[in-house]
């Protein structure tokens, strides 16, 4: 199989160069010329991508080499751009920057070559004039399979600035594709983990959004850029489908990093463990219950939390658990009293309940609700934000109490990816699964661990983290289950039985 659908990485020399509000922009302003856009994030972001969302009308979806393997990143792209007449892929950090110590995996250098694309640097112009052209001319050369195909100058001073600017990138050889003066109306406010995301200044943010598509149509070569797009290189793969991974066989093995010579631990699985071997082994799954009158399974509801306080998820992660044949649901923490009806799991993932903490409290029904689901031994998966609400308290508040722990706020960002293996079974995995994580928190939980913890953490140091206890997986870390589609079907599955 192969798709040509036209595709720009939005990429920069590092961090604050203007990327969000450039890619943004374009994917508003291509969607309001009529075409249908599809919108991506390099990294595991998860605001971003709510941005995304907003300026084209398409879920925000993510490319990240390091959590589902460089195999996935052209079909995960391609499963996100069916349909559409162009892609924009928004990059993280600088081009070349990555996961630390692994080379290029996971920069936006690897993606863009992965999917074939041609990069757009966007480039902080402020402060400088002729060594704009050195700059380019670095970037663009540094890696020849990578395609720098133009160049966006933001932050632009004056007319006499962009003259200056235009007259030496002339040498550089890559085109000059938008010049962006500086716009105090695009920017969008920020707090301790990044933006503030959308669901949480929705008016403000589509105003943000249309200032952006304003600045971009106003001060950038569409045409030209379209025309970039569709010089991409065509992809040889097959669009993910999550039906299709669930009922075929595993993708290909995560590369396992070098651990160096340290005394083998079980709880951290074997040290030459692929994570083929140790990722993917299944026990029986115990027959689906059915519906009175009926041959084919019930359809179990899993409750997702979404809402201001839980805005962290992965696209991906509903389509699983749908294809795996629960029905998923959302919820809001905030405003809903209690679980969905019949509801027999529950997924809680990331987000920001420090913000909301005093509402979570208050909010004590389904805070029981929630510990008596927990409590009947239904399957409950909780990443990061989830993990605190299940807690004791948060800040000194009443939680649900499924956790006997207590979380607060932190002065200490904690931040990098991380390579994880199940300590044992539970809702999610057997014992001995591996997967690839991502902590991004100011926050801290005591203990970090239970009694029987959720992962063996390797990177970058080893330790036990999160908590398993009857049908509960709780941990800080963010999973991609695109790289281990069998957890949503072990999840659904434990709905069905529990």
């Amino acid at each position: 199989m192969s798709s040509s659908v036209p595709r720009l990485v939005i990429a920069a020399p590092s961090s604050g160069s203007g990327k969000t509000t450039v890619a943004t922009g374009l994917m508003a302003a291509f969607a309001a010329r009529g075409l249908a856009v599809s919108p991506h994030k390099v990294g595991p972001d998860y605001i971003d991508p709510g941005y995304h969302a907003l300026a084209s009308g398409r879920v925000g979806r993510n490319l990240d080499a390091y959590l589902c393997g460089p195999e996935l990143i052209g079909p995960l792209f391609l499963h996100g751009a069916r349909g559409c007449d162009v892609a924009v892929v928004e990059g993280v950090m600088g081009l070349y920057d990555g996961a630390a110590g692994e080379g290029e995996l996971a920069s936006t250098a690897q993606v863009a070559k992965l999917v074939r694309a041609p990069v757009v640097l966007v480039v902080d112009a402020s402060s400088q004039s002729r060594s704009v052209a050195a700059l380019v001319h670095g970037f663009a050369s540094w890696d020849p399979e990578v395609r720098v195909g133009g160049v966006i100058l933001n932050k632009v001073a004056s007319d006499r600035h962009e003259e200056l600017l235009r007259e030496a990138l002339e040498s550089a050889g890559v085109p000059v594709l938008g010049v962006l003066r500086r716009a105090a109306q695009v920017d969008t406010p920020s707090r301790h983990l990044g933006l503030v995301p959308v669901a949480e200044r929705h008016a403000a943010a589509v105003e943000a959004v249309t200032a952006m598509a304003a600045q971009v149509e106003a001060g950038c070569d569409l045409e030209g850029l379209l025309g970039l797009a569709r010089g991409a290189g065509a992809l040889s793969c097959a669009a993910w489908d999550a039906a299709e991974v669930l009922g075929g066989s595993p993708p290909p093995p995560l590369p396992v990093p070098n651990l160096g010579a340290a005394p083998p631990d079980p709880r951290f699985g074997p040290e030459g463990a692929s994570s083929s071997s140790a990722g993917r082994a299944e026990v029986p799954e115990p027959a689906p219950r059915t519906a009175a009158g009926s041959g084919a399974p019930k359809k179990p509801v899993v409750a997702v939390a979404g809402g201001p306080a839980f805005t962290f998820s992965y696209a991906e992660h509903a389509e699983l658990l749908t294809a795996a044949g629960a029905e998923v649901v959302p919820f809001d923490p905030l405003r809903d009293e209690q679980l969905p009806d019949g509801t027999r799991g529950l997924v809680i993932g990331g987000g920001f309940p420090e913000v909301y903490a005093a509402e979570l409290s208050a909010n004590e029904p389904l805070r029981k609700a929630v510990g008596a689901l927990a409590e009947s031994g239904a399957p409950v998966a909780a990443e990061c934000a989830g993990l605190l609400y299940l807690c004791r308290e948060l800040d000194g508040r009443p939680m649900c109490g499924v956790l006997d722990a207590s979380a607060r706020m932190s002065e200490r960002l904690t931040l990098g990816y991380r390579d994880a293996v199940a300590v044992g079974d539970s809702s999610l995995a057997v014992a001995g699964t591996r997967m690839r994580g991502h902590e991004f928190h100011r926050t801290v939980v005591e203990p970090g661990s239970g009694a029987a913890p959720a992962w063996g953490v390797r990177t970058p140091v080893r330790r036990v983290e999160g908590f398993v206890q009857q049908g509960v997986h709780a941990s800080y870390l963010h999973t991609h289950w695109a790289s281990q589609p069998g957890v949503a079907r072990r999840f659904v599955e434990r709905c069905r039985t529990s």
